[in-house]
């Protein structure tokens, strides 16, 4: 399946669990991309799918968790520039409540699942998730650009 949409933009989504100020990180393996460090669920959007279907989607494929779109509050946009020269529009979006219980539904990319708070994030984590967690924190800057220093605007 052809996960660019529109041709030439990745879409991504994020989800960022929040309880008593703490946030759910799961610790990437065998991935290709920024393995051995702490990132949210996570994943492209899919041809024909909206941006809350793939956050709803991503939130039980990855926790097994069942998520309404009124429980989806969005907090963060970013066009970011990644490694392979792929630009990427990220949609970050946060949740206090769901329904389920949360386990590792894919083991085979996720090493670990755990609560950290967010004033105090692991050193492990993917810079970009860290930024945007601080953004959710002050929830003043709600979008913001990465990895674009020395790359010609595209």
């Amino acid at each position: 399946m052809n996960k660019q949409f529109p041709p030439g933009l990745f879409v991504a989504v994020y989800l960022a669990l929040v309880r008593e100020k703490k946030v759910l990180l799961l610790k990437r393996q065998n991935t290709g991309f920024e393995d051995g460090n702490y990132g949210l669920i996570a994943g492209h959007v899919e041809k024909a799918e909206s941006i809350t279907q793939a956050v709803i989607r991503e939130a039980k494929e990855e926790s097994g968790i069942s998520i309404l779109p009124g429980q989806l509050n969005f907090f963060h946009a970013m066009q970011r520039f990644s490694r392979n020269d792929r630009v990427y529009l990220d949609f970050f979006f946060s949740a206090e409540s769901w329904d389920g219980e949360i386990t590792n539904r894919e083991p085979e990319k996720c090493s670990d699942l755990n609560w950290f708070a967010l004033n105090d994030l692991p050193d492990n984590i993917i810079p970009y998730i860290r930024n945007t967690l601080q953004n959710y924190l002050g929830k003043s800057i709600y979008f913001s650009e990465q990895g674009w220093q020395g790359h010609p605007a595209r």
